[in-house]
């Protein structure tokens, strides 16, 4: 079974995570016979967290409780705190997760930590900015590999900028492949344009249960 955690922290950006946990966690679009799938929120502490937008979360899982596995996805989302030394465990993690064919989703702010930890150097990626990673990421040297656009994959590592979470999400549901591609073709066009006529061919690829 696929099991995704969440990384949660403080000042986290609510809206970057908003429509990629609503989908894996709800499973309301998944395609037919698709098991739903573990979703957890970890963190260095079972501490509540406050977002930005000040909502409150508990963690129920620690950093060492992860499952290192190649059916682990790891969310990364932005926030104002990454510079502070006790997320380098999550990083460290994140790491081992590529290594070993795991999926890695960073959006913002979590961009930066990768490129900090060297991660980034030899891997297709954006963020929120080229000037923005080479001003807040010292250990940063993958201009090379730095493409400009709201969300990026490179096999099992998916990046984005902080406009990014709507592209970044239809990505990471396409690599887990838990929806139709055509249900996903229309989950975007509709979220991404507000046109009804794609809501409603959106419900028109779902089997008849989610319907009624």
């Amino acid at each position: 079974m696929v099991t995704v955690y969440s990384y949660v922290l403080d000042t986290l950006a609510d809206w970057e995570l908003g429509y990629v946990t609503s989908e894996l966690n709800s499973g309301r679009f998944f395609k037919e016979g698709e098991q739903r799938l573990s979703f957890r929120m970890v963190s260095y502490s079972k501490e509540t967290i406050h977002t930005m937008g000040g909502l409150a979360i508990e963690p129920n899982y620690l950093i060492e409780n992860i499952e290192v596995s190649e059916t682990t996805v790891l969310l990364l989302p932005g926030a104002e705190t990454w510079s502070d030394p006790k997320h380098g465990a999550i990083i460290e993690k994140a790491k081992e997760l590529l290594q070993i064919g795991g999926t890695v989703c960073a959006i913002c702010g979590a961009t930066a930590a990768l490129a900090n930890a060297g991660i980034l150097n030899d891997r297709s990626h954006t963020s929120n900015g080229l000037g923005f990673l080479e001003m807040v990421s010292h250990g940063y040297s993958g201009q090379e590999f730095y493409i400009e656009s709201p969300s990026v994959v490179d096999n099992n590592l998916i990046t984005a900028s902080s406009t990014g979470a709507l592209l970044w999400t239809k990505q990471i549901i396409e690599h887990l492949g838990v929806f139709q591609s055509i249900t996903l073709e229309f989950w975007y066009d509709y979220f991404s344009t507000g046109d009804p006529k794609y809501y409603f061919a959106l419900m028109e690829t779902l089997p008849v249960s989610h319907e009624n």
